[in-house]
């Protein structure tokens, strides 16, 4: 018990780096549109990996809901249509969130999907509809992380596909490890969702909820 507590705590703590993104002098911004491309690319990855600790709990709460390659397929999808949108929109000006609401949507949105996996076996679909609403809010949490950076005016579309595209590689890197690791060896059997699925979706819901206290009542 004290071990899965300690775990806990220093799983908690990386919630101070969800949104860290590497700092780029104005002067070292690469001037080639190939570079560009490579710069950004980097950079969605890293949001994702290793930085946006929420982002991958997220994924991995919609992955958990069932090994159906399917349901994972849909979710995913459904989620980077919806971030992608917002990820523009608010990138290009046309929409301006407010981050002190934003954080905590977040966080509440991977309690959401956690939580959910408790309960709910199959995809349902209110769950797309809701995985697509907090899509639109994670768009905006990487907009406010990219526009820490800025998109160089010459070649502002690029770098944010690139970007995007960066997100994307992370993410399915992050289903990639979860399947090979957690999954794939062992879906069929009886204890799967009682060992591996429940424990973990609790961990993940645990984790969300001590980030809607702190990005409410401290970091606000």
């Amino acid at each position: 018990m004290k071990k899965a507590f300690f775990l806990f705590l220093m799983l908690a703590s990386l919630s101070a780096f969800g949104h860290i993104m590497p700092h780029i002098q104005t002067e070292r911004v690469p001037f080639s549109v190939w570079q560009i491309i490579v710069a950004y690319l980097k950079l969605g990855f890293s949001h994702v990996i290793p930085l946006g600790f929420d982002h991958i709990l997220f994924i991995l709460g919609i992955f958990f809901l069932n090994a159906n390659t399917k349901s994972v397929i849909i979710q995913c999808s459904v989620f980077t249509i919806a971030h992608t949108i917002t990820l523009g929109l608010t990138a290009s000006g046309y929409i301006v969130p407010i981050a002190n609401l934003v954080e905590p949507i977040i966080a509440l949105s991977i309690a959401f999907v956690a939580l959910e996996n408790l309960f709910h076996q199959e995809l349902k679909i209110w769950r797309i509809g809701l995985v697509f609403l907090f899509g639109l809010v994670h768009g905006m949490g990487f907009a406010i992380a990219i526009k820490e950076i800025g998109l160089p005016e010459n070649y502002f579309l690029g770098a944010l596909v690139s970007f995007n595209i960066g997100v994307e590689l992370a993410q399915i890197v992050v289903i990639f490890l979860a399947y090979f690791l957690l999954v794939k060896w062992v879906k069929n059997k009886i204890w799967y969702r009682k060992i591996i699925v429940i424990p973990i979706s609790i961990a993940i819901s645990c984790i969300a909820v001590y980030w809607v206290f702190e990005r409410v009542f401290i970091n606000s």
